[in-house]
């Protein structure tokens, strides 16, 4: 919203300076964009006169032009206007001038071969009017002395830009901004003064509002003006218009714009003699068609508010007017409307057909309904006193009456909320000055709302009301007490953030995606769970919420390796979805490794990566959480879109039912179908759910490394068993023969071929046995070995290979 002092000041009786006022803006609410002077930037706009005007060697509608732009200077111009001609005074911008209709900066250029440095500019190019057919030709009564002067004033009003928010429609005119400054005690409001207008008999043109289903309009106030003269506006009213940055276009259209700036009162004015018979406010037609002012056809869909006469569609009500009855320079008579339109009507329209006007941005917010007749009564007014005519009696048409609405507030809330007290006189004068009507029953008031608040609604509103007009400054910061401080986060939370750091200390990068992604990429991963659509989707890309925390991250794997990164490794911690009611989602911490490992090490191998690799990742994350590892029990199911020879899941106890995680190859099948051209790719999933509490807190987590005075000793031995029967099975056999003494177990072959019958294979592993007590002999390592092999043999049915 933008405005200058000198207007703001025409409803407010105020002593305060500048800079006071737009420092007790920011202090109520009120949030200054900017305060600058209009000039600011127009200063290379020079009075300039053409001494000499030549046709283009290469152009035929070229004229090359010196132009003096004063102090003896005289520069080359290439102009295409065909009224660029000797002596003409006009408007001359240097190189680096940025021209106000289009933002487009100058620069020195060549045009057909010729030099031309800056540009003549017509009115247009200027904002101010519509003519574009010429260069801007000065008086020379008025400019003949002022060559190499400034165009633009210099001494023009500093404007005011305000950010409005979107609660706050009262302060999009300059009345309702100047009313919050006098309640903040900055001045007096001033009253708006209206002359008694004669009015000529009744409106002769019908109006009528249908009872549509879902009618956008409740209220529609008009009022015929016959006999006007339509012409360019006065010096003040052009002023007030550019100063906002919008350019003068008629008398009649420019005091519309007017009375919307400063009274927050749309309007619109219609051609009254295009007009066929009679105004209809009804809901349109689907497919029916319009053009609009914007040189825009638009095709409509069904309910959406029009202003119509017998012959169709005139204007989208609320939002844009019809080229059909729109007003010209040679209009005669003309029917002014006022009228209100509902926000969520508005909204609708404006967003199915991509419209954007300020009328349009002040109906969506909430206009006060009971401005109807001030508008027309304003508008009718200075339309009288600059366009002459006789205007009609008003005609208000409407379905439903806009009370003020009522709240009762009991004054001590102010205080338990701010933690400061106001006493009840000057809270029944602040409200009063907002436009409230008050009445005091004891401890409570009894509040009447202005018609212009649509978004007071509630007793707490009172207080936010109170306090700004106030001031922050009077709540007290309080520092809390420290013994007091309470965690803020649950177990789970902290699980949460726990889990994001160690995923990360493993060399994984943290991605953070949108919890949908693409059916076509979700259903190789969706196994058995519902597809669930997204019914309004920022995207065709992006239809539904993902079964899997892997559909995102191979999507931007694949960006990434089509980018020629190699090597990668992602992860994402966030929700995956079984159905589309609440609760039906589960929290996962997901991560995928694709490439070589050691690619550029010059002391080691390279080599792909691969299933080990994230089973030592997702074990050790949760060995780091604190959960035991010698409990952990890994089988070898995982959904299908891992590979079912080279997967895993981990249990936190060889009794549970559901696993905690899944490990493993991702199906050469997918990477096939989403073209992922990549040595390898595996991934692990963590379902956070799943994971039980523990009785060690997080912060009490300790690495505890048990080491030895003693030698250690390394024992290979390979045992033939049933092919069926699970390596995770002999490691437990041979760890629970003696815990002191057997510190590690790993498995380093298995093996199934040749010398091994066709029903078994040949498991290989290395333990190590140290003790913390002694050096052990030879004698004691033949002993545990012995153990080993007859435990091993008793319990699964395995034997030693020889």
């Amino acid at each position: 919203m933008k405005f200058t002092i000198g207007w703001l000041k025409e409803h407010l009786d105020t002593q305060k300076k500048d800079n006071e006022l737009i420092e007790k803006l920011t202090d109520i609410g009120l949030e200054v964009e900017s305060f600058e002077n209009l000039s600011s930037g127009l200063d290379s706009f020079k009075v300039a006169k053409i001494i000499n005007a030549e046709q283009h060697p290469n152009a035929d509608r070229l004229r090359i032009c010196d132009v003096d732009i004063g102090l003896d200077d005289t520069v080359k111009v290439v102009c295409g206007a065909p009224n660029a001609k000797k002596d003409l005074l006009t408007v001359y911008a240097g190189p680096g001038s940025i021209i106000p209709k289009n933002n487009m900066k100058l620069s020195v250029s060549k045009i057909r071969g010729v030099t031309s440095y800056g540009m003549l500019c017509s009115e247009s190019e200027l904002n101010l009017s519509n003519e574009s057919e010429g260069i801007t030709e000065l008086t020379t009564s008025k400019y003949s002395d002022k060559i190499g002067k400034n165009f633009f004033q210099s001494n023009t009003e500093k404007v005011v830009d305000l950010s409005i928010t979107p609660n706050r429609p009262d302060c999009l005119g300059v009345k309702g901004i100047a009313r919050d400054l006098a309640a903040a005690g900055v001045g007096k409001l001033k009253k708006i003064s209206l002359k008694n207008i004669k009015k000529n008999g009744s409106q002769k043109i019908k109006v009528s509002i249908t009872k549509d289903k879902n009618q956008g309009c409740t209220v529609f106030g008009s009022c015929l003006i016959e006999g006007v003269t339509n012409k360019e506006s006065p010096q003040w009213l052009k002023e007030k218009i550019i100063s906002l940055g919008q350019k003068p276009i008629s008398a009649v259209v420019d005091i519309t714009n007017y009375v919307m700036l400063d009274l927050n009162r749309p309007l619109h004015a219609y051609d009254a003699d295009k007009i066929d018979k009679e105004i209809i406010v009804r809901n349109s037609k689907k497919g029916e068609t319009f053009e609009a002012l914007d040189n825009k056809e638009y095709k409509l869909d069904g309910d959406m508010c029009v202003i119509s006469d017998k012959s169709g569609v005139l204007g989208l009500g609320g939002i844009i007017g019809g080229t059909r009855s729109g007003t010209e320079i040679n209009t005669k008579n003309i029917l002014l409307e006022s009228a209100y339109f509902i926000p969520r009507s508005i909204r609708k329209t404006s967003k199915l057909l991509n419209i954007d006007t300020d009328a349009k941005f002040r109906f969506e917010r909430g206009i006060d309904p009971q401005s109807i007749e001030l508008g027309l009564s304003k508008a009718a007014e200075l339309i009288s006193e600059i366009c002459g005519g006789k205007i009609s009696n008003f005609d208000i048409q409407q379905t439903d009456k806009h009370e003020k609405n009522k709240i009762k507030f009991n004054v001590s809330l102010f205080e338990k909320i701010t933690g400061f007290k106001v006493n009840d006189n000057e809270i029944i004068k602040i409200l009063t000055d907002l436009g409230f009507e008050v009445s005091k029953e004891k401890f409570e008031l009894d509040l009447k709302i202005p018609t212009w608040r649509p978004d007071i609604t509630q007793p707490i509103d009172i207080v936010e009301e109170i306090v700004r007009i106030k001031g922050y400054e009077n709540i007290k910061t309080l520092q809390p007490e420290k013994t007091k401080i309470k965690d803020t986060l649950n177990a789970q939370q902290k699980l949460f953030h726990f889990l994001q750091r160690s995923v990360a200390s493993k060399g994984y990068f943290e991605t953070v995606t949108w919890s949908f992604t693409d059916s076509k990429i979700n259903k190789l991963f969706r196994e058995n769970l519902k597809e669930i659509k997204i019914v309004n989707p920022i995207s065709s890309e992006l239809d539904v919420l993902r079964n899997s925390i892997f559909t995102n991250l191979t999507f931007y794997l694949k960006k990434n390796l089509d980018r020629g990164f190699k090597d990668i490794s992602l992860f994402e911690i966030g929700p995956i979805f079984k159905g589309s009611k609440p609760g039906e989602q589960s929290t996962i911490i997901g991560a995928i490794k694709s490439g070589k490992v050691s690619r550029l090490n010059w002391n080691e191998k390279d080599r792909i990566v691969d299933v080990f690799d994230v089973k030592k990742d997702v074990i050790q994350t949760l060995v780091e959480a604190g959960y035991d590892r010698q409990s952990f029990f890994v089988r070898d199911k995982s959904p299908s879109y891992y590979h079912p020879g080279k997967s895993g899941s981990v249990y936190l106890d060889k009794d549970e039912i559901d696993p905690v995680a899944y490990f493993g190859e991702i199906h050469p099948n997918i990477l096939k179908k989403l073209d992922i051209k990549t040595e390898g790719l595996v991934g692990f999933e963590i379902y956070i759910d799943y994971l039980g509490e523990h009785k060690t807190k997080l912060k009490d987590l300790k690495t505890n490394f048990e080491y030895s005075d003693y030698q250690k000793s390394e024992r290979d031995f390979a045992f033939v068993v049933d092919k069926n029967f699970k390596a995770q099975d002999l490691i437990e056999i041979i760890s629970s023969i003696d815990k002191n003494l057997i510190r590690s177990i790993k498995i380093f072959d298995i093996y199934e071929g040749e010398n091994i019958p066709e029903d078994k294979k040949s498991i290989a592993l290395n333990v190590t046995i140290q003790s913390s007590e002694k050096t052990l002999e030879e004698s004691d390592l033949e002993k545990i070995n012995k153990l080993i092999i007859s435990t091993v043999e008793t319990k699964s049915g395995a034997k030693i290979r020889s």
